[in-house]
């Protein structure tokens, strides 16, 4: 601690302790304690409250007070058990019997203060930061500490129950790690005393008739068997193991649903994932007692083991797969469809009532479908999945939901009517159909998986939210026909399934909803940036009026259009314009109109986020080369810099300030520059002419004068860059060894104007209208003067300054006890004649 804070704790602790004066704000306080947490943090001594007595005439002060505030209460609770929390500062508190009087039975726990949910949690956070030793461990043993805080597991305030619950868990690991003198075995068990209390009162709870004791200690045990993986988890679960697999069987225990997660705590653990005896049976036990929607969680939980045993996995998969067995049954002839599982689970009866009841369809069928969806989101999954099935599965219940499917099973019919037009359900099984699309062996249904999709993508019915996850679908299984349709050769059936999508999407560009006009064009993007390079997609993009209508809408009302449109026709161009032979009549006009609209946009249009785009697409035609020879894209670069460097939205100076580095990478590369300042140079005279020819094009093309007001910029993100850029070039065009040699030159024609530029950039975004035309002697377009400026300016003191949090000041822990102070004033003004 500093000499400052010292100074300034002993007024900050008498101010909080008054209890005239306002509460502190509540920010302040948490970081005083992170400030407190910080000092004791590596310095188990007594040091900090011997040198600092206030700290305890604070708490002492507090204690006596006959109504304190809670929040200044909570604070002390919780400041006490961070002090505490050495065994040499907690016996120095314990003199002074001020931690009994802070967590024992005379303390707060029998005030009227008890009753505000702050205090009890700042008593809970207290006790817990202090358990990190035994003494602590047995003066809450003994004081009845253990029956408060299990009582808090059932309190109103959902923090404050949670927060108790961990600290039993975190209390009994301490207890057994901490005081067990050989390894506990079943056979010979001897708990300590701490550990032993916990445990009777948890199996106590187990065996109750309440119903939220029994919740309450699933919950303990599900916490626990999370966080340790000791092998005494196995001794505690041997002797709460009958009772926990009676709440299976059990109508009159409605405990069930606490399960899953329990187990699945314990299938992770190694402790119990290698045995073989009865913790699996009590597993395959749970996914035949559970309701479908208790087991589905346990279920995927345990499909994503590595280590499991086999039946116990193809159990797992036929819990997950029955839902979707009943619907591809309810969907089908009689006898047509044999089924998909040759037995199941559960009673299947079970899962056709849910299916037919409108309360509980829905929720079963997302629940499968988001069990489903993780599941194939693994790399590599640990079970097969009946892929063929399941395509099959997610075309019935897409057909259900638009009323194309007509069953002949009266569940069927039942479903098919809960079904109709449910949001919710069509939502999650895009997103599994769009995930499946990286699978294979689904190749048969591709055909009328199209029928599909093409028929939400066509009807008015299809909500804008659920279009959106169709085209999201769509265009990942159109990728995945393109790659059948190369190795199988059905060119017909690829080229007439994308003369019906753009067809349809002709439509859709037009519709009267903003959100289907802009998920169309988003869609129309991901099509190119995926097939651009396929000629049936070329073909049949070109042939159609998608392309006009996408730059029709450059000009639409809404600017999330308009920037989906940006976005659209920069990607567009890469086959229309340029690819090397590229179809369109007119090339360099179109291309020319194009880049012109597109310019317009960046300078005139009202909105940040068609500009953002437009900024993007430029820097993507850079990046890859699209913008011609050198000389027409330093033309084109200058335009855009001077365009966007006034802009107003920031993130659009930020997108300039990469098209800009783009541009020097570039250029740098084609005239033969070294990227890497330590690179061999062939020939000095050699790099001399190149330096100097990339020094005039960045100096023609304005890039200084950007790149050093960017330096000022009020947007910190913006200078940061511009520093990096300008740190790059320095170390393109400056060795290290002739770096030093070139910041000491002061007396050349320009040294005044760098120096006045120095000072100006120190300011930072303080900075008023810095001149960018030779001001100030500043020339940005001379070569010389920018070398020497790159050469001269300490571009790392301003890399670190632009690098410093907002905050850098005010975060120090003087600043803090000064905040304090001034939050709470002083008495003498408190009381000042309000008249």
């Amino acid at each position: 601690m500093t000499r400052e804070c010292s100074l300034l704790l002993p007024r900050v602790c008498a101010a909080l302790a008054d209890p005239r004066q306002p509460g502190s704000d509540d920010t302040c306080l948490e970081k005083l304690l992170d400030w407190f947490r910080d000092l004791t943090q590596f310095d188990p001594t007594v040091n900090l409250l011997q040198d600092n007595p206030c700290l305890m005439e604070f708490i002492a002060s507090m204690l006596a007070l006959p109504e304190p505030s809670a929040s200044i209460l909570s604070f002390t609770l919780r400041l006490a058990g961070i002090l505490a929390a050495s065994e040499n500062r907690f016996q120095h508190l314990q003199q002074e019997k001020l931690l009994v009087r802070l967590f024992g039975r005379d303390g707060p726990l029998n005030s009227a203060v008890w009753e505000d949910a702050s205090v009890r949690s700042g008593w809970v956070e207290g006790v817990h930061s202090m358990m990190h030793h035994q003494p602590a461990l047995h003066f809450l043993c003994n004081g009845g500490g253990i029956d408060v805080i299990f009582t808090l597991q059932g309190d109103p305030s959902l923090f404050v129950a949670s927060a108790a619950s961990q600290l039993l868990v975190h209390m009994l690991t301490l207890s057994v790690e901490s005081e067990t003198t050989k390894p506990l075995s079943t056979k010979d068990c001897d708990w300590p005393a701490c550990a032993q209390m916990i445990i009777k009162r948890i199996e106590d709870s187990l065996q109750s008739s309440s119903a939220s004791h029994i919740e309450q200690s699933l919950k303990l045990l599900t916490s626990l068997f999370g966080s340790c993986r000791a092998t005494w988890t196995e001794v505690l679960w041997l002797g709460i193991a009958k009772q926990i697999e009676s709440f299976l069987t059990e109508e009159t225990v409605q405990a069930q649903h606490m399960l899953a997660n329990l187990l699945l705590n314990m299938a992770w653990s190694p402790v119990f994932c290698d045995t073989e005896g009865s913790f699996w049976a009590l597993v395959t036990s749970a996914l035949e007692h559970l309701t479908p929607v208790q087991a589905g969680p346990l279920a995927v939980g345990i499909l994503r083991l590595y280590k499991c045993p086999q039946d116990v996995r193809i159990q797992a998969l036929t819990v997950l797969l029955q839902p979707m067995d009943c619907i591809l049954r309810a969907a089908s002839q009689p006898l047509e469809y044999a089924g998909l599982l040759d037995e199941s689970v559960s009673d299947p009866v079970t899962v056709e009532n849910l299916l037919s009841s409108k309360s509980s369809c829905a929720s079963l069928l997302c629940q499968t479908l988001a069990h489903l969806e993780e599941l194939l989101s693994l790399i590599r999954l640990p079970v097969d999945l009946p892929y063929t099935s399941l395509l099959r599965f997610l075309m019935t219940i897409l057909q259900f939901c638009n009323g194309f499917l007509s069953p002949a099973s009266p569940l069927g019919s039942t479903i098919s009517r809960i079904l109709i037009n449910c949001f919710r359900v069509q939502r999650s099984a895009l997103d599994v159909l769009a995930a499946l699309s990286e699978r294979k062996g689904c190749d048969t249904l591709i055909g009328s998986l199209f029928d599909v999709l093409l028929a939400y993508l066509e009807s008015p019915n299809t909500s804008p939210t659920v279009l959106k996850k169709t085209f999201q679908a769509t265009s990942k299984w159109l990728v995945r026909l393109q790659e059948l349709s190369c190795s199988n050769s059905q060119w017909q059936q690829t080229e007439k399934i994308l003369q019906d999508v753009f067809l349809v999407l002709q439509k859709r560009l037009c519709s009267p909803c903003w959100e289907v006009r802009d998920s169309s064009l988003e869609f129309l993007t991901v099509l190119i940036k995926c097939l651009r390079d396929q000629d049936e997609f070329r073909q049949s993009l070109l042939s159609s009026e998608v392309p006009r209508l996408t730059e029709n809408l450059l000009e639409d009302p809404e600017s999330y259009v308009r920037a989906s449109a940006v976005t659209a026709v920069g990607h567009l161009a890469f086959i229309t314009y340029f690819a090397p032979e590229s179809p369109v009549i007119g090339n360099q006009y179109n291309k020319e109109n194009t880049v012109a609209k597109l310019q317009e946009i960046l300078s005139t249009d009202p909105e940040g986020f068609p500009r953002r785009a437009v900024i993007s697409i430029f820097t993507k035609w850079l990046r890859q080369g699209c913008t011609g020879q050198l000389e027409d894209t330093e033309k084109f670069v200058s335009r855009v810099i001077q365009t966007v460097e006034h802009d107003l939205d920031w993130e659009v100076r930020l997108g300039g300030l990469e098209l800009v580095e783009v541009f020097c990478s570039q250029t740098i590369c084609q005239l033969g520059l070294p990227k890497c300042p330590y690179a061999p140079v062939s020939s000095a005279v050699t790099s001399s002419i190149h330096q100097n020819e990339s020094l005039q094009i960045f100096c023609r093309a304005k890039l200084f004068s950007f790149l050093f007001r960017s330096l000022c910029d009020c947007d910190k993100p913006v200078g940061q860059r511009a520093c990096d850029i300008l740190l790059g070039l320095r170390g393109n065009f400056y060795p290290i060894s002739t770096l030093k040699d070139s910041q000491g030159t002061e007396d050349s024609p320009a040294g005044h104007g760098i120096a006045w530029l120095q000072r100006t950039l120190r300011q930072g975004s303080l900075a008023q209208n810095f001149p960018t035309d030779g001001g100030n002697g500043v020339d940005f377009q001379d070569p010389e003067s920018m070398m020497l400026a790159l050469g001269t300016i300490d571009l790392e003191e301003l890399h670190d300054e632009l690098n410093k949090s907002s905050d850098h000041v005010e975060k120090s822990p003087q600043s803090l006890l000064q905040d304090i102070l001034a939050t709470v004033g002083t008495i003498e003004e408190n009381e000042a004649d309000c008249y």
